[in-house]
């Protein structure tokens, strides 16, 4: 098999959560596709690195590199310290899914979705990807503490802290409408 056969079958099937992870941190569809180009690229670069590495952390990991060298460049004042994060706009909670489908429940599914990734989009950059890490990419503590480069606690603590904020700013948002 050759190197790009090999790349190929490692990498390719990652494309999807790539992109994912991509598109919440620039919050662009075209950005996101820059950055996963980008990122293919430097992964290509460095494929040999990968030898016993599992290829999504790894590849998720470069993603998220290049989305933040990407946001320092095109857009600095995302780039906000955690630490310097006090009274956000809040943000998320789960979503239900009923077990009917009446074109009612759809619409209300579809408002709530909705709702969900206004308040995602708005959450500072560091919750951000955490959250789109476990709960979009069903990755494990673990793996989000390598791809981010911090300890598992601080994956622990940014999630309770991301959760927090996207609920309030959730539960603002219905406030706001009703």
């Amino acid at each position: 098999m050759t190197r790009l056969s090999r790349f190929e079958h490692s990498l390719l099937p990652h494309l999807d959560a790539a992109y994912n992870m991509a598109r919440w941190l620039t919050r662009n569809d075209h950005d996101a596709e820059d950055v996963v180009q980008e990122s293919f690229i430097r992964a290509l670069r460095y494929f040999d690195r990968l030898e016993g590495t599992d290829a999504r952390p790894w590849l998720l990991g470069i993603v998220r590199n290049t989305c933040y060298t990407w946001l320092r460049k095109n857009r600095p004042a995302e780039m906000v310290a955690v630490d310097d994060i006090e009274d956000l706009p809040p943000g998320i909670g789960a979503e239900s899914t009923p077990a009917t489908s009446s074109p009612e429940v759809i619409v209300l599914q579809s408002a709530n979705r909705k709702l969900v990734n206004q308040a995602l989009e708005e959450l500072p950059v560091a919750y951000r990807e955490v959250i789109v890490m476990r709960e979009i990419e069903d990755m494990s503590y673990k793996d989000i503490a390598a791809v981010a480069g911090i300890p598992i606690g601080t994956v622990m603590s940014r999630l309770s802290r991301g959760r927090e904020i996207l609920k309030r700013s959730i539960e603002n948002r219905m406030r706001r409408a009703s």
